[in-house]
């Protein structure tokens, strides 16, 4: 299935039924009286995540969505029966925005979270309402009120605990294939990576996270270059980041670490302030073995608070000690976590 994370989608909820105007024509009650019940409530359009869902595909072949309108109010006291509401499932991760004034509407961050995004229009007064003691029969009714109708563009960051960051072609995803249950293609040139990879990793019987391989980024992905910041938003949500740099010795490895921090922190600065392990891979390619410790040294020399981690995913050398660290990383990330929590209440 194509990977969307974009749509745009026309809204309109249901029309209140519109109240009725009538008399009753009753054989023992000679002086009759206003009988006309209310109109039914139009039908809302509540979305509703569901975990099940990934993408925004099936937006891309409906954009238009009309709840059922209420039903008109009925003589004999017989009020209209309320529409039921039209329920549309989105993906967990996604942002509703008004597309005319892009004010966020409403933001799904768990599963069965539901919002209503347009209400349906109130159903009119029949003319048992406006009966009082100085107005016995009177003849109004009003007309069910107008649902709302809005244009909405939807949005989806995906959810993952770890994101895989880096440039093209680095081994993002020939490590998520490694690790997880994820099978991204794999390639030998750039930008083989056109979509967000979902992988789960089971590190224990206790313990499993997923991990998000994202599409390599290069100089200026922040303003749109390359595959640009449409995929940076996918990184947002990952608590930690494993920043894979291929090693080569015609490269400046320190300036791609520095290249790739540098489109995190003009997305979003606090990206930076998340944990961030290094993994030097496709070290299967130094013959002297030496080497790796004076690369992975220079690093740390540089890159005092990360966490560096030779390893190949070829071979799956270092690979233990990655998915170890990452695991560890990620618990005392929690806790952090909780614990802001707890003190913020």
């Amino acid at each position: 299935m194509k990977f969307i994370d974009e749509a745009k989608i026309y809204l309109k909820a249901g029309r209140g039924g519109n109240g009725c105007m009538s008399f009753r024509r009753e054989k023992y009650r000679p002086f009759g009286g206003p009988d006309g019940g209310d109109g039914g409530k139009g039908g809302d359009i509540i979305f509703i995540a569901d975990s099940q869902m990934t993408t925004l595909v099936d937006f891309r072949y409906r954009r238009h969505y009309f709840a059922a309108n209420g039903e008109h109010g009925k003589g004999s006291d017989m009020y209209g029966r309320n529409a039921e509401p039209l329920i549309i499932k989105v993906p967990v991760g996604t942002l509703v925005f008004n597309d005319e004034t892009n004010e966020l509407i409403a933001e799904f961050t768990y599963d069965g979270q539901s919002e209503v995004i347009a209400k349906g229009g109130r159903g009119g007064f029949g003319n048992i309402h406006f009966k009082s003691s100085t107005n016995q029969a009177p003849r109004i009714a009003t007309k069910g009120e107008v649902g709302e109708e809005i244009t909405v563009r939807l949005e989806l960051k995906l959810f993952a605990d770890v994101g895989i960051i880096g440039l093209p072609n680095a081994g993002k995803s020939t490590l998520i294939s490694v690790v997880s249950n994820a099978r991204p293609k794999i390639a030998d040139y750039p930008f083989t990576t056109l979509v967000p990879n979902l992988g789960v990793v089971r590190y224990s019987d206790e313990l499993s996270f997923v991990m998000a391989d994202t599409p390599g980024l290069i100089r200026d992905a922040h303003k749109g270059v390359g595959l640009g910041d449409r995929f940076l938003r996918h990184i947002e949500r990952c608590k930690i980041f494993v920043h894979i740099v291929a090693y080569s010795p015609d490269r400046d490895i320190i300036k791609d670490i520095d290249d790739i921090n540098y489109e995190l922190k003009m997305y979003n600065p606090e990206l930076l302030k998340r944990p961030q392990i290094i993994a030097v891979n496709k070290i299967d390619l130094i013959a002297d073995k030496s080497e790796i410790k004076k690369v992975v040294d220079r690093i740390k020399a540089k890159k005092k608070r990360y966490r560096v981690i030779p390893i190949s995913g070829v071979t799956r050398e270092g690979i233990g000690e990655l998915i170890s660290t990452v695991a560890k990383t990620l618990k005392k990330a929690g806790e952090k976590e909780n614990e802001k929590r707890r003190n913020s209440k």
